[in-house]
């Protein structure tokens, strides 16, 4: 079938992205669902900040290839062995298709799946085939998914099936920015009610992170950003200590507000300072979890005496530690009850030929989530 998306060409065009162009918003073709494999219709794609850094080089993807990651939709059809899904379906789509039978997947770490990680980084569905093209040229798939586009091809293994009666805009998100912030509050933070916790990045990621420390019950939530306009946005959900990361005295600050560091650091801007902000705010026996995807060259320098000596830890967390199938349900769930307010996290829809725009806009920090909608 014929369909309207954004391809990405190259890597690293000069800025604004409005008037260079990276993502062409073209004609392609989609091949129909294999073994496996269902159509859906998109209805909504969220513009994150690992799209923006696939354009900006720092990702390095195969190209050239369909942009997005992020997405809900409605099942159109679906390919032979197609066991839970049906036409008509409203569901979320997951950057990471897993495999479900490795020894990562039945032991509860679905994120560490290595078909599913090297499908992604080569480009493919996790049957390893491409189903878009243009004139005859193989396009790449972006995550799996590549959901700037009216129509995606993927593996059953990339949606979750959700409650129709949540807004298919407001759903979108839950695949990537919820399921990676929240997901790594709830499942790889060792966060317990009345504990002192930090966040440091507040995109959408670092927001979704900042609410699931919230609905934990930690009794000071301190939110850490270069931008004063997503200061005053965690403020508005409730974080009750903010502090500016370009201040050079950010870390004693810190430490001298709470006493000594804090519980629990989350670190979500993908970077190296961030990083070793997030390391040095720890007091003695405190955790950090680093969430953000920096270059691959980034390094992270701690001393490392104070491992032993302090009890310290450290620990990573892709796609929040999460098993989709699950925590998406619990965290929708929590959303509906009033418990989880990520919709406040939206700050602009619009069309697919606007996609540039909203790249520019992420960038300057002028948004924390934009939706694409069909």
């Amino acid at each position: 079938m014929k369909i309207q998306a954004a391809v990405l060409e190259e890597m690293e065009l000069p800025m604004p992205y409005a008037d260079s162009k990276p993502l062409k918003v073209q004609e392609i073709d989609l091949e129909g669902p294999g073994r496996g494999e269902v159509l859906i219709k998109i209805a909504a794609a969220g513009i994150c900040h690992s799209d923006l850094s696939t354009l900006e080089g720092i990702r390095i993807r195969p190209l050239p290839m369909v942009l997005g990651h992020e997405a809900s939709g409605v099942v159109e059809e679906v390919g032979p062995e197609v066991r839970d899904l049906k036409k008509g379906d409203h569901v979320v789509a997951v950057f990471l298709a897993t495999c479900g039978h490795c020894e990562a997947c039945v032991t509860g770490h679905p994120t560490l799946c290595v078909a599913g990680n090297s499908a992604t980084a080569a480009g493919t569905l996790l049957s390893g085939e491409r189903k878009v093209s243009r004139h005859g040229e193989e396009l790449n798939h972006h995550s799996g998914i590549s959901s700037f586009a009216e129509y995606a091809t993927v593996a059953e293994r990339s949606l979750v099936k959700i409650d129709p009666e949540l807004p298919l805009d407001e759903a979108a998100i839950f695949g990537c920015a919820v399921l990676t912030g929240v997901g790594a509050a709830v499942n790889a933070a060792d966060i317990e009610p009345g504990m002192t916790v930090a966040v440091i990045g507040l995109g959408g990621v670092g927001l979704s992170a900042l609410l699931g420390v919230l609905a934990i019950g930690a009794e000071r939530v301190i939110a850490i950003d270069t931008n004063p306009a997503k200061l005053e946005a965690a403020r508005n959900l409730g974080a009750t200590d903010t502090f500016d990361a370009t201040d050079p005295d950010v870390a004693e600050a810190i430490r001298d507000a709470t006493d000594g560091g804090v519980d629990v650091a989350l670190e979500l801007a993908g970077a190296g300072p961030p990083m070793q902000l997030a390391y040095e705010i720890g007091k003695r026996g405190g955790q950090m979890v680093t969430v953000g995807l920096p270059h691959p060259s980034t390094e992270l320098k701690i001393p490392a005496l104070s491992l032993v000596l302090e009890e310290r830890r450290i620990r990573g967390s892709y796609m929040g530690s999460s098993v989709p199938t699950r925590d998406l349900k619990r965290f929708i769930g929590l959303y509906q009850r009033g418990r989880l307010p990520v919709d406040k996290l939206l700050t602009g829809r619009m069309p697919l030929p606007e996609v540039n725009v909203g790249m520019d806009r992420l960038h300057d920090g002028e948004a924390i989530r934009q939706i694409v909608t069909f």
